[in-house]
């Protein structure tokens, strides 16, 4: 396989866009947080803090994204470098090293994301809950005022 300088280059934009997005849900995720948080404070409820749960364990994947994407990142560069000076050979392993951390930041993306459906369903699950308790209130109070 013959490497080039502009071969690591190629993986700039995708790996740029990569970070912009993992930053995008650690950001909304502290949001969340911060948010359920103030709820848990007024009432403390176990569904708020399997929430919260489940939002610590996003966060602390989400961090390791970014640290494998970053690292993938800086090994590419360093690829390049290596490169530019004539050690081919060096600059492959560089290469593969970059592309199997950015394998692994999509890995732990995937797995985030399956915890955040989870995360959901916590939600409709307690939303489900309580329909089904309105709904009951609402056919006991029916009944008692047809007696």
């Amino acid at each position: 396989m013959e490497l080039t300088i502009t071969t690591p280059a190629l993986l700039f934009p995708a790996v740029t866009f990569l970070l912009v997005a993992y930053t995008s849900r650690f950001l909304a995720i502290n949001a969340r947080i911060r948010n359920l948080y103030e709820r848990y404070q007024e009432k403390s409820d176990d569904v708020i803090i399997a929430q919260i749960v489940s939002l610590k364990k996003r966060v602390v994947l989400i961090r390791n994204m970014q640290a494998c994407g970053v690292a993938g990142l800086f090994f590419c560069v360093f690829c390049m470098l290596v490169l530019f000076g004539g050690w081919l050979s060096l600059g492959k392993w560089l290469f593969v090293a970059s592309l199997i951390l950015l394998l692994a930041s999509l890995g732990l993306s995937l797995v985030e994301i399956f915890i955040s459906v989870d995360a959901i369903s916590i939600e409709l699950r307690d939303f489900e809950r309580r329909m089904k308790n309105a709904r009951l209130e609402k056919g006991k109070k029916g009944k008692k005022s047809n007696l």
